[in-house]
């Protein structure tokens, strides 16, 4: 009996020292722990190739420094896009065209959307985002960590007035879910995505996503459960073909 009591005891203390120590994780710590198994590391080397809809991508890694290629035919024109840390270049039929800084801005941020989206949670931990842990939530009977991230105006580029909400499975730690809040040319909305087709490729996780609206108001932190009430119109589907992935030694 007294050793049955004394498990009890170290089952109880133990056990309640686990949970605590898992309701002490930091929104970092359970980005950090997203991003590693997700990839990890092995996302700052690397060469990451796809078609999304009706253009091919490319996105270089390599030391701290990133390529993004996007390619696409217009008409009979063939548009190769190249964006760099500092600079975006537009080639139409292989000739340089000049561009307007607005131009360059709004082209810019088209490529850059897709190939951040290709790779979260990588890029969460850019000094231009903050991130707060939320309450956890469960979503069809799945617990999850609930991260709203936010952007610097200085280094979070021309959308960084956007707001995300991520939902990271507290199993596993991978994003399963997340929605973010938008304003482009005076039309303000909000977005759900639910990530399917889960594989990995040299170790990097690459996921397509449901892409849901809401034709009622409903608030950026409460589509998880607008989401599970079955609230929200799927609008599209964000699928990613054709993956390949090199890393860089």
């Amino acid at each position: 009996m007294k050793y049955i009591f004394l498990g009890l005891i170290c089952f109880v203390f133990f056990g309640c020292k686990e949970e605590n120590k898992a309701k002490d994780l930091s929104a970092d710590d359970i980005i950090n722990e997203s991003i590693k198994v997700s990839g990890g590391e092995k996302f700052k080397n690397s060469v990451i190739r796809f078609n999304f809809r009706d253009k091919f991508y490319v996105a270089r890694r390599s030391n701290g420094n990133a390529t993004y290629i996007r390619i696409f035919a217009e008409g009979k024109d063939s548009i190769f896009d190249l964006m760099s840390s500092n600079n975006f270049e537009r080639s139409v039929n292989s000739s340089s065209v000049r561009l307007s800084d607005s131009l360059k801005i709004l082209y810019s941020a088209s490529v850059n959307s897709v190939h951040y989206f290709s790779v979260l949670p990588f890029g969460l931990n850019d000094k231009a985002v903050n991130k707060e842990l939320l309450e956890e939530e469960s979503i069809n009977n799945e617990n999850y960590y609930k991260i709203k991230v936010t952007f610097d105006e200085e280094g979070g580029g021309e959308d960084f007035e956007d707001v995300f909400v991520y939902w990271v499975n507290k199993k596993n730690f991978k994003v399963d879910y997340l929605a973010y809040s938008y304003n482009e040319d005076d039309d303000i909305g909000i977005r759900f995505r639910s990530s399917y087709n889960e594989r990995y490729l040299e170790g990097i996780r690459i996921v397509d996503y449901n892409n849901y609206k809401s034709e009622e108001k409903i608030d950026l932190f409460d589509l998880g459960k607008a989401f599970e009430d079955e609230q929200l119109k799927l609008l599209s589907k964000i699928e990613l073909e054709n993956v390949e992935v090199e890393l860089i030694e």
